[in-house]
């Protein structure tokens, strides 16, 4: 894509979208076609390169562009691994041809991609790995097991961390890869949480296949461009704005492509709940309807806990916008993601304790006779799941301990040992 771009003001910004916007909106577009329309006017994804849909402005613009599009209503861009943490690896990693053959597919929402890091032995600790990937001529056969997969049953493609080489300590015998899901030897296992969904997914491998050209990086250098990867996920806990952007899942197996945006948005609520792993009330605004409705508005303790919130949102965002700008300039990864994500995870316990205040014992329930029909009850039970998924709190600490206090690093008597040398678990690499 081509065309002078013009410079970032915010106000501005906010004005050229409420008018195409105004101009363009239409609720009984299919998903599909509005989708490339958003695309096509490059306010999908506005921080993305020029050449590739986008405008190159920075992230505070996209947090403006996106907060109008939640304000009018519309449907936002294309959600998921996809978009969030694909393109950025991608932009970064990835060769010409990579990007010509799966840009266009995350942007226009035509493919939904899952994130295949965590194993039963290796969760925060990612550099463990065992799922092991054995060259094969111009293929990679993979063999082994990933767990915490979010999003895996409607997903055509994953972003793949595995061991290559058990020869070399364990930070420089991993690659990444980007393998197709549909195939022989991909099973894929839900699995049921406390809140009642099934967002997450275990997938196990036996002698699936990923050609080389899949490879993002050099074989060997898939930890340092798995950590580009989670610090886009860490980054997009922080929260902020105030509307909350609905979208929906891309791909033909979500079956989201060919409905109305209109049937989205009206049957959003009902699938929130089975969809994102985002408790339903986590937004200032969802609170401040919340405590109308319960006759707390004009409580001081209530709006004061509020307000420290939305405060609290704020800084986090703006954490997590210098964080992305870090990684997109090519600056080695630093602790503002773990600042975010350890941020994010408390602001949304907040969010657990002032709805369960406001609510009183409605808080209790699931369902229509639950307060807020069951969100509140919905948002306390969901909230435990942050803090563990994309990293647990102690790595962060530890992360932010060395990377800005300075403090010496942890004892790692298995760093400079060959992997096959180590023992995880009851198995050898």
């Amino acid at each position: 894509m081509t065309g002078t771009v013009e410079p970032y003001e915010e106000a501005a910004v906010r004005r050229q979208v409420r008018t195409w916007i105004d101009g363009h909106w239409d609720p009984a577009l299919t998903v599909r076609d509005w989708w490339r329309q958003l695309v096509d006017a490059r306010w999908a994804f506005p921080d993305w390169p020029l050449e590739w849909f986008g405008r190159a402005w920075p992230d505070e613009a996209v947090a403006a562009v996106h907060d109008e599009m939640a304000g009018a209503g519309v449907l936002g861009p294309p959600a998921g691994a996809g978009p969030a943490m694909a393109a950025p690896v991608i932009f970064m990693f990835g060769t010409d041809e990579q990007k010509r053959r799966w840009l266009p597919a995350l942007a226009y929402g035509e493919e939904h991609w899952a994130q295949f890091f965590s194993e039963p032995g290796a969760g925060s600790d990612l550099a463990s790995v065992q799922t092991r990937a054995v060259r094969d001529g111009d293929e990679w056969i993979v063999n082994g097991q990933k767990v915490w997969n979010s999003g895996t049953l409607f997903a055509d493609r994953g972003l793949l961390v595995v061991r290559s080489d058990t020869e070399v300590p364990k930070h420089k015998g991993m690659s990444y890869f980007v393998i197709d899901v549909d195939q022989p030897g991909v099973e894929i296992r839900p699995i049921r949480q406390i809140n009642g969904r099934a967002e997450f997914n275990e997938t196990f491998f036996t002698d699936a296949r990923v050609p080389d050209s899949a490879r993002i990086g050099a074989v060997g250098e898939g930890f340092r461009v798995a950590m580009t990867t989670l610090t886009s996920e860490r980054s997009n806990y922080a929260g902020g704005g105030e509307h909350l952007l609905r979208s929906c899942l891309p791909g033909e197996k979500a079956g989201n492509l060919d409905r109305t945006c209109a049937d989205v948005i009206a049957s959003y609520e009902d699938e929130y709940v089975d969809g994102a792993n985002t408790p339903p009330i986590s937004t200032t605004a969802s609170l401040i309807e919340l405590a109308r409705a319960h006759g707390r508005a004009a409580d001081p303790v209530i709006r004061q806990r509020i307000a420290g919130i939305y405060a609290f949102s704020e800084a986090l965002r703006f954490t997590g916008l210098r964080a992305k700008a870090s990684a997109r300039s090519g600056q080695a990864n630093g602790a503002e993601s773990s600042i975010g994500y350890l941020g994010g995870v408390r602001v949304l316990r907040l969010y657990r304790d002032v709805v369960g205040q406001i609510a009183g014992p409605g808080a209790t329930l699931l369902g229509e006779e639950g307060a807020a029909g069951g969100d509140v009850a919905a948002t306390i039970l969901t909230v435990p799941c942050h803090g563990i998924q994309g990293g647990s709190e102690q790595i962060q600490m530890n992360i932010m301990g060395e990377r800005i206090l300075g403090l010496p690093k942890e004892p790692q008597v298995d760093r400079d040992v060959p992997f096959k040398d180590i023992m995880v678990g009851t198995q050898r690499g």
